[in-house]
């Protein structure tokens, strides 16, 4: 079924049938050991690794948006390296929604080979942007965690085919 702007190619997942795939979705993580309301405050939390007490305020904001305020009005006080490790950070972080969510793994699959694009109107980095050429990094990640959950399925499939054979009688 497709929403909003989805199409047979494209599934734009910033609101509608496939938010659980925004950052901004409610979905628990654990996350080095500590529970984060949504991956959107996880991230924003590993900005500030020398900052614990800014840590633990972006942990309890209200909401994923005031964890995004939070760290935005941090901005000059994150890690130095950040924009050289973000895109690793949030790829784990994905990794760590999915596999604690079966749910959002099942939404994600079910999104087939299409492209998926993180429909902000106001982030050309993570999402496509006010132009829709941004890009689409968040996107980009989750095509990436698909591909390898359907690589493992076929994997698990072929294990438990072998498993079968072994099982079987000899005659």
């Amino acid at each position: 079924m497709n929403h909003k702007q989805d199409t047979d190619e494209m599934v734009f997942f910033y609101e509608q049938d496939f938010y659980c795939l925004s950052n901004f979705s409610a979905f628990t993580l654990m996350w080095r050991g500590i529970r984060f309301d949504t991956s959107e405050a996880a991230y924003h939390w590993e900005k500030f690794p020398h900052l614990p007490v800014l840590q633990e305020e972006i942990r309890l904001a209200r909401s994923a948006h005031d964890a995004l305020q939070i760290a935005r009005s941090h901005r000059k006080a994150q890690r130095p390296d950040w924009d050289d490790i973000k895109v690793r950070v949030m790829h784990k972080i994905l990794l760590a929604k999915v596999d604690q969510h079966p749910y959002v793994r099942r939404k994600l699959l079910e999104t087939g080979a299409r492209i998926l694009v993180e429909d902000s109107w106001r982030d050309d980095f993570w999402g496509w942007g006010p132009n829709k050429d941004g890009q689409n990094v968040l996107g980009r990640l989750w095509m990436e965690i698909r591909s390898e959950c359907m690589m493992l399925d076929r994997l698990n499939q072929h294990v438990s085919s072998l498993l079968e054979k072994i099982e079987e009688p000899i005659v």
